[in-house]
């Protein structure tokens, strides 16, 4: 079967209109918030987008500054020899408004070179 080649230009031009549009802030802003409004607050921050130079120590210097940090931990992965970042970790606070000042003020920051992101954290899946 013969294909003429002005059929699959679109699939592989490079000029396409979809390749050029940038997200806009505001649907990434609302998106964000959508996100917020489904994990139900809490004292622990799930903290993504961690550089593998991010240790405990400057993860929990980094959101000291936003009130009283009772616990930050990077997530290492343990099956590597080297025991690399997974890129990811959480922080606990003392209370809800410390946590929520940290999400307001880290999310979309730098870290070591790296931008990060901070929610609140998940409840753990008890049922399996």
């Amino acid at each position: 079967m013969a294909v003429r080649s002005g059929n699959l230009s679109p699939f592989f031009s490079t000029n396409s209109s979809l390749f050029h549009q940038p997200l806009a802030a505001a649907a990434v802003a609302a998106k964000a918030a959508r996100v917020a409004e489904q994990i139900p607050p809490s004292t622990t921050l799930f903290v993504s987008g961690l550089s593998g130079r991010t240790t405990n120590q400057k993860l929990r210097e980094a959101f000291a500054n936003f009130g009283d940090v009772i616990h930050a931990k990077v997530v290492n992965d343990r099956s590597s020899l080297t025991n690399h970042c997974k890129g990811y970790g959480f922080v606990r606070y003392s209370n809800i408004e410390d946590a929520e000042k940290a999400i307001k003020r880290m999310n979309g920051q730098f870290l070591d070179g790296r931008v990060i992101f901070a929610e609140y954290a998940k409840p753990k899946d008890t049922t399996s």
